[in-house]
């Protein structure tokens, strides 16, 4: 399976979304609080999203897929 990381970060209300690229189908999405939980942690970096290298992209995309889900599985937050 391939994927497309779908990302926009300049905007007012931020997003990223990871998308399958055959299908187009919406796997992951992340909004503005995500975002800035990712980037607090250090686990999303501009430089990572415009790399061409498939081993940071890979490890982006597994970060990203982890933190998505274990946001899904965990405590809803107030």
């Amino acid at each position: 399976m391939t994927f497309l990381i779908d990302a926009w970060l300049d905007r007012p209300q931020p997003y990223l979304r990871i998308l399958d690229r055959d299908s187009g189908r919406v796997c992951a999405h992340l909004g503005p609080q995500a975002i800035a939980d990712l980037q607090e942690q250090g686990d999303l970096d501009l430089a990572s999203l415009n790399s061409s290298e498939p081993s940071v992209l890979k490890e982006l995309l597994q970060s990203l897929f982890l933190f998505y889900y274990a946001r899904a599985l965990g405590p809803q937050r107030a």
